[in-house]
């Protein structure tokens, strides 16, 4: 799919499908929307006094035009209430209304940029939301599938508004794009099935970032993995036939003797079954997707080098698999991370903390400016925040809080910001036979402990953490609504991106 800006009036656009948009009870026109409107001689405007088009955002309505201009139909998408307007209502007026016109079969579309003449929002934060719910809403994964693959729009042609520069329209396009197709490649990674995407197949599919000139990547395999003392990361493969892989992704690591980097850390469980602590067969159906911290980070990381960011990215994601066999970890083993603490194994299944904690302590070498972990930890956090609501946020600094908070804003992708009390670090000290454990007894403590956890292995630096679990692979039945279909969602990937692009380290 091609996007690209045009200055021509609707009525000389040679597409099958215009979209258009209104705001919540606006039953009136203006702007191009007005243009239009008298194009067809005031067709949109009856619609919208009759309340045939109330304007909720997502609401389409389509209008055929009888060869009044030459696109065959009208797609005006709601933006709901003018006063709530922001970046992610665009996106999800984009994305409800390229999914009504490829249902309708449009192959080619044109496009105003939603509220851009009546909001404070830039012509290039408005374009780049539009761009992103596009692309978003129109991804599939239909690589295993031989048949009812859907049809696709081949180009998206935005209607440039007079008096706004044609470069900053071209760069929300662009920043767009990079967004989105990393979105994607997370998305497409969390989708595979576990028997194609395992520590491996992780490893190579983030080794294809490095071509970027100024991305290394390395994989480190499992006797450099026990060179640098990773017990706790170790002990979680032991069961699978699959051995572990350490990813380390770098961009702009010449910089490092001179800028403090950005360190991004990604959980990837390429299957969970819980180890002995086995899961139920339904809590088993969607552990494929235990590796979506770490398909973000690969996401993030190849959108930071073509966004040329101007500081330097880590990537650091230990990929493992978590399986029952002879040689698997038991409850009550006892293993070292490489910082010196010793852990007691209390649950097999709560795994992900035990890797993601080498991760930490191996962050500490780049001197970091900020790390932040982001990964599919608990299933407390789905329930203290609902499927599709937020995702979890812990941090030990508040200035790195509220970067990440504005990030959200600006991206859509809600966070919300949960406390860090001591009593949740006394609960994981609580060991009769090591300095830690990785779990406590009682599941409905598991949201805070499981952060007051990683926290032990942060000393040094500025950190947040980032449960995404309730957001990371979605329901078809979810009432939130997604920009996407059912399935993985590549969660952190947008969040992450907006951050680089809004703070100059």
């Amino acid at each position: 799919m091609k996007f690209n800006l045009i200055s021509n009036k609707i009525a000389e656009i040679d597409v099958d499908t215009v979209i258009l948009s209104c705001f919540l009870s606006d039953d009136s026109t203006n702007g191009l929307v007005h243009d239009t409107d008298v194009e067809l001689n005031g067709s949109i405007s009856e619609i919208l006094s009759r309340g045939d088009h109330k304007g909720k955002l997502r609401e389409v309505t389509e209008i055929y035009t009888s060869g009044q201009i030459p696109a065959h139909r009208i797609i005006l998408v709601g933006l709901g209430p003018e006063n709530d307007f922001n970046e992610n209502c665009i996106r999800h007026a984009a994305a409800a209304a390229a999914i009504r016109a490829r249902q309708l079969g449009a192959s080619k579309i044109a496009s105003i940029i939603h509220g851009v003449e009546q909001s404070k929002l830039s012509a290039k934060d408005a374009v780049r939301a539009a761009t992103e719910g596009t692309m978003l809403a129109l991804y599939v994964f239909d690589k295993y599938k031989s048949e009812n693959k859907l049809g696709s729009i081949e180009s998206v042609s935005f209607i440039e508004p007079e008096d706004i520069q044609s470069e900053d329209l071209l760069r929300g396009i662009e920043q767009g794009n990079i967004i989105s197709n990393a979105v994607q490649l997370a998305r497409d990674l969390v989708n595979e099935p576990p028997n194609v995407c395992t520590p491996a197949f992780l490893a190579e599919r983030a080794s294809q970032i490095d071509d970027d000139a100024n991305t290394d990547v390395s994989i480190l395999t499992e006797p450099e993995i026990e060179d640098l003392n990773m017990g706790a990361f170790l002990s979680v493969g032991r069961g699978s036939t699959r051995k572990p892989r350490f990813i380390v992704i770098e961009y702009n690591k010449k910089l490092l003797d001179k800028v403090q980097p950005l360190v991004l850390v990604g959980k990837a469980i390429t299957f969970d079954t819980g180890g002995y602590s086995l899961k139920s067969a339904s809590g088993m159906s969607t552990m494929k997707a235990d590796m979506a911290g770490g398909a973000a980070v690969i996401g993030a990381l190849q959108a930071a080098g073509q966004l040329k960011v101007p500081y330097p990215v880590i990537g650091l994601i230990p990929a493992t698999e978590n399986m029952v066999s002879g040689t698997a970890s038991h409850p009550s083993d006892v293993v070292s991370a490489s910082n010196g603490k010793t852990i007691e194994i209390v649950n097999t299944d709560a795994e992900g903390r035990l890797i993601l904690a080498d991760a930490l302590v191996y962050a500490a070498k780049y001197n970091p400016k900020h790390v932040i972990d982001l990964a599919t930890l608990t299933g407390s956090a789905i329930i203290a925040l609902g499927e599709g609501s937020a995702a979890a946020l812990f941090a030990n600094e508040t200035s790195l809080a509220e970067q990440l908070l504005t990030a959200s804003e600006s991206s859509g992708e809600r966070i919300w910001r949960m406390p860090l009390y001591s009593e949740y670090t006394d609960w994981m000290r609580a060991s009769n036979v090591a300095d830690l454990r990785n779990s406590t007894e009682k599941r409905d403590s598991g949201i805070g402990t499981s952060a007051a956890f990683l926290q032990e292995f942060t000393e040094g630096y500025s950190w947040a953490h980032i449960d995404i679990a309730p957001m990371a692979f979605l329901s078809g039945t979810s009432v939130i609504k997604r920009l996407g279909p059912a399935g993985a969602t590549g969660f952190g990937v947008r969040l992450l991106s907006h951050l680089m692009i809004e703070y100059a380290n």
